[in-house]
């Protein structure tokens, strides 16, 4: 089975090494034709706790292999794709080229933070198996060639719990009808048991992406803000104080939205600042790299869900601003 990943940062490259070195065909379709050329010629280097490791990979820029002349040639069977695009990446000309590149029939994986994705993937790609995934690897990518990675985790992925309208609903995964298992499934679940990667299938996707977003919401924006490690949060005296408040906003949200709290989410935020205590968060990164963030699809999504709750989101909205003001003009 051919695993292809769509984009070359942190998490498509750990994950395409750790699949390659497990016996799994990979290709990366990368956004730079270097970094394409690069894979292709040396493949991916793997810094991790045990050592340095070469993967060998296929490799192509998503431009050439979205040309519809050549995606005529492709073959019939379907294949496994999984996106590993940030949602500032999942723009129209992203979305023109996936309608190009699968076919009804194919399943994608996708990672993104945030929410609001699945919906636009769902009505862009009918016929595409939908799947949503949430890991908590640590990866950091040093160079187009070369990814570390920084901290063990897991991987949940299950059926994507698009909204009603939007070709899909949540539930199983004949989630249309007349729509049959994947037939690609059973050998994806061998591909990550045989590169060691932790990997659980789950059918309540909702509810642990809206757990991940619960910690997305509250670390991201606030770690950037204050141009601070993940770790320094919690002990910081203003930023302990925003940080309390706005978890609770957020936490009253995602459970009028549908979350299942278990009464240790705080204790869990807390938690995840302590083990990722010498991480950059990724919006940190962007905006100390002069990048469009996700605030977007984090705090003003959860903004957005709120207002359709008859709620209001008042933190959100403010360090969703905060977090504009520090990206570039033009981004």
């Amino acid at each position: 089975m051919k695993v292809n990943f769509i984009g070359g940062g942190a998490i498509g490259m750990l994950y395409g090494a750790m699949l390659s070195l497990g016996g799994t065909q990979v290709k990366m379709l990368t956004r730079t034709r270097q970094q394409a050329a690069k894979l292709a010629k040396d493949g991916i280097r793997l810094l991790s706790a045990e050592g340095e490791q070469m993967a060998l990979v296929e490799a192509t820029s998503m431009e050439e292999a979205a040309k519809p002349a050549l995606e005529r040639l492709r073959e019939h069977r379907a294949q496994w794709f999984i996106l590993t695009v940030k949602q500032t990446a999942l723009d129209e000309q992203l979305l023109r080229q996936l309608a190009v590149l699968l076919r009804p029939g194919d399943s994608l994986l996708c990672l993104q933070n945030g929410i609001g994705h699945l919906e636009r993937l769902a009505a862009a790609l009918p016929g595409v198996r939908l799947y949503a995934g949430v890991t908590s690897e640590g990866a950091r990518r040093e160079d187009i060639g070369t990814v570390s990675h920084t901290g063990r985790g897991e991987l949940y992925y299950g059926p994507a719990p698009v909204t009603a309208g939007a070709a899909r609903q949540e539930g199983p995964f004949d989630t249309e009808p007349g729509q049959k298992e994947d037939p690609l499934l059973e050998r994806w679940q061998q591909c990550v048991s045989d590169a060691g990667i932790p990997a659980f299938l789950s059918n309540d996707m909702r509810n642990r992406i809206y757990h991940k977003l619960l910690l997305n919401a509250v670390i991201n924006p606030l770690t950037a803000i204050y141009g601070i490690r993940n770790g320094e949060l919690p002990q910081h005296s203003q930023g302990r104080v925003l940080m309390e408040a706005l978890h609770g906003e957020n936490e009253a949200i995602l459970v009028r939205a549908g979350m299942e709290a278990t009464g240790g989410e705080w204790d869990r935020l807390l938690d995840v600042c302590r083990k990722t205590a010498l991480n950059t968060s990724s919006m940190l990164a962007d905006v100390q790299a002069g990048r469009k963030t996700e605030i977007g699809s984090i705090n003003r999504a959860v903004a957005g869900l709120a207002r359709q709750l008859g709620m209001e989101a008042p933190l959100n909205e403010a360090v969703a601003e905060m977090v504009n003001a520090l990206e570039p003009l033009n981004g």
